[in-house]
């Protein structure tokens, strides 16, 4: 599978003190990206990254994701810029471990690849992908007239023939 934005951390390369990551797009990365998670620009994406082994031979990587992104309003179709800001708190997990699958508040879990790399820039695409706002819209925009008084609601015409029962 070819990535938008690779950025492999080869086994080995995180002693025992630490390490310091900059993570950034190029410019064709970013109009991958963009078109990749459905934005319509994307002018930005930084990570700072801090990285130390942790219990278990796993690396514990902390930091903050920074994006400039542009979206398209879900009301108007307007371009919508914004800034995304989010925390990066990822576990990269040796290699033959897999990621366990309870839900919980602890760091997200990165797989490592059979050598034992990990892609850190996919996983920040990953992460911006959840840190993006779901329902942008542009300054001012509301829905049209009706839209939430039940009128233009697609279950008035059931209520109409007595299908739904009316709310409240």
């Amino acid at each position: 599978m070819t990535r938008e934005m690779s950025r492999p951390l080869r086994p080995g390369a995180v002693g025992p003190q630490g390490r310091h990551e900059r993570l950034e797009a190029t410019p064709a990365e970013r109009e991958a990206l963009a078109a990749r998670l459905g934005l319509l620009g994307l002018d930005a994406l930084t990570a700072e990254i801090d990285l130390a082994p942790a219990p278990g031979g796993a690396l514990r990587a902390r930091g903050t994701l920074r994006a400039a992104v542009v979206q398209e309003c879900v009301v108007t179709l307007d371009p919508v810029p914004g800034a995304v800001e989010a925390p990066i708190d990822w576990r990269i997990l040796p290699p033959g471990e897999e990621s366990s699958d309870e839900l919980d508040d602890g760091p997200d879990e990165i797989e490592s690849e059979p050598d034992g790399s990990a892609d850190l820039g996919e996983a920040l695409v990953q992460d911006l992908a959840l840190a993006l706002d779901p329902y942008p819209r542009a300054p001012g925009a509301e829905l049209p007239s009706g839209a939430s008084d039940g009128k233009a609601s697609p279950f008035a015409a059931l209520r109409a023939l007595g299908g739904v029962p009316k709310p409240g």
